[in-house]
């Protein structure tokens, strides 16, 4: 420590400044060295805090809307089964096929091993129902409560074996994550990554019976009957496990359809109204009005019984007869009138609420982004516009929906096989428009663009059947370039690749050199192009013929160079 001193000259007071040698020595506080030495350290799990799981006394949650009442209101709407049989045909329902990670893993032997042991596991998945079945009502259920469980069945070596869709879902419970972190193992790219997670609690009552459940990729043994962990658990009485598939973050999910709630419920009371108007309600199309007097009993019993037997074929062209006596005794009286007076025009005629219901069955297919087409109300539509709403749904809802369920089954319900060649997908429709295909072919084959392996691949597959390319390099050659080839070696009279003997050297010589090709051919591209240009042709279709062009450009400066 150093001393400095300081006089000042006025008021003779002397002033002292004592300074610290650790500031002068450039040093810092012990404290502050030792917090700079120390290594960072962090959560190796996440420490977020559920808002739902926090408001609840008890580790037990529970939904935040009845489920029954969802359930009721899905059978009483107009519009939400059609929405959710759409999901379940377009997002599933074109089956579920194995396929290589890779298409050039497809020649070796492990992977050939492991996609057929993967088939059978896909189709093993469940014996009582396709297993595009089972994924199918998983997904009626998550459209119906906003949530679905399927219950995950393993063989005794831990793998799983089964999959069957818990079909009361209602009556499913869940706890909040509960303490502590527990560590599990994951599968990626055939290495084992080791991860930390809070796992909930699963169990299901039915009249007062109760069976626990765990969630799906909980390592402990549980007690199915009691819902507590423990080693010592006998293997009858271990809890399987529970694999969730929800709509949103909400521990129990939330329906799709939550904003039209209201507007659903709307329209079933209105149907119930206009049912009543056919119960309760009155069809009176006529009245009689009698003045001046009154029915006579036999006029009142004809009445009756022309009312009641006024039906079929008996009603046509009869007469109906009333007869009045006159109320008034005088001589100088007005006699009894009868006036019959039709009441149809005060009738309802068709049912009410037709523009609210109407309106409320738009709101609720916007929230499911499907147009009309996909639940039958479709009355004016061409091809056009039908390809064009197919494909922006494909794009937009299903495909989606279905790398979100694929992505599941493969990181999560078949991660423990450790696959590495092959993957879990959905199938989809074919939206190849064959118009198009035509019309593109056309064009490309007049370009140039279209080879004659091209041309048998895209005809298999239309057909349904593989295609193998042509042996030999003519099949890779464009049908336009092989005809002028050809045009061309029958005007010069020089002799074919096929008819002329070539020594094995002079086959290495011609396949090194490129062909040359007859100008007209260019110009006729040339004038291709400016046709389709005036004509607003297709901006792919004439890309590639310019790119066609381009490459017979390049074909005759080689030419040229090599001469």
């Amino acid at each position: 420590m150093s001393v400095e001193k300081i006089t000042n000259p006025t008021s003779k007071v002397g002033v002292q400044l004592i300074k610290s040698n650790a500031l002068e020595q450039n040093t810092e506080p012990e404290l502050v060295t030792a917090y700079k030495r120390m290594a960072v350290q962090k959560a190796d799990a996440s420490t977020q805090i559920d808002r739902d799981s926090a408001r609840m006394a008890s580790d037990w949650l529970e939904p935040p809307l009845p489920l029954q009442g969802l359930e009721q209101m899905v059978d009483n709407s107009i519009i939400i089964p059609q929405c959710i049989r759409a999901y379940k045909n377009n997002i599933a329902g074109f089956g579920i096929q194995v396929k290589y990670k890779e298409g050039d893993q497809k020649d070796t032997p492990e992977a050939k091993a492991e996609w057929d042991r993967t088939q059978d596991i896909v189709n093993l998945l469940s014996i009582e129902e396709d297993t595009k079945t089972v994924f199918e009502n998983i997904i009626d259920q998550k459209e119906t409560f906003g949530i679905a469980y399927a219950e995950i069945i393993r063989d005794n070596a831990g793998a799983v074996t089964q999959i069957i869709t818990i079909k009361d879902t209602p009556s499913v419970r869940m706890t909040k994550e509960l303490d502590p972190y527990i560590d599990y193992v994951y599968f990626y790219k055939g290495n084992e990554i080791r991860r930390k997670k809070k796992f909930r609690k699963f169990k299901q009552e039915i009249n007062g019976q109760v069976v626990y459940y765990k969630e799906f990729g909980d390592p402990r043994p549980m007690d199915y009957r009691t819902g507590t962990y423990s080693r010592s658990v006998p293997k009858q009485f271990r809890a399987n496990e529970i694999l969730c598939f929800r709509i949103g973050m909400k521990p129990y999910g939330k329906v799709r359809w939550i904003g039209q709630i209201l507007g659903a419920d709307g329209v079933r009371m209105a149907e119930t109204l206009n049912h009543n108007y056919f119960v309760n309600g009155r069809h009176t199309p006529m009245a009689i009005l009698i003045s001046g007097g009154t029915l006579t009993d036999k006029s009142y019993k004809q009445l009756q019984t022309y009312m009641n037997d006024i039906q079929g074929l008996n009603g046509q062209h009869a007469f109906m007869l009333i007869e009045t006596e006159s109320l008034d005794t005088g001589f100088d009286g007005n006699p009894a009138s009868v006036q019959l007076v039709p009441l149809a025009n005060i009738l309802q005629k068709d049912e009410l609420f037709q523009d609210y219901t109407e309106n409320t069955r738009k709101r609720v297919q916007s929230a499911f982004n499907l147009p009309d087409l996909y639940v039958g109300y479709t009355q004016d539509f061409n091809r056009a516009t039908a390809q064009t709403a197919i494909e922006v749904t494909e794009k937009q809802v299903f495909q989606p929906e279905r790398a979100s369920l694929a992505w599941i089954i493969n990181n999560k319900l078949l991660n423990g096989y450790n696959l590495q060649y092959c993957e879990v997908e959905f199938d989809g429709p074919d939206l190849t428009n064959p118009d198009d295909i035509f019309k593109l072919l056309s064009v490309a084959e007049r370009a140039g663009g279209v080879t004659p392996n091209m041309a048998k691949a895209i005809a298999n597959d239309a057909l349904g059947q593989e295609s193998e390319d042509y042996e030999g390099d003519w099949g890779n050659v464009p049908v336009v370039i092989s005809n002028a080839q050809a045009t061309q070696q029958m005007l010069t009279g020089a002799p074919s690749q096929e008819s002329a003997q070539k020594t094995e050297n002079e086959e290495e010589t011609d396949k090194a050199k490129t062909p040359d090709i007859d100008p007209s051919v260019k110009d006729k591209l040339d004038g291709q192009i400016e046709k389709a240009e005036q004509e607003n042709a297709d901006d792919a279709v004439i890309a590639v013929m310019k790119q066609v062009r381009s490459l017979l450009v390049e074909i005759r400066k080689q030419a040229g160079e090599e001469a």
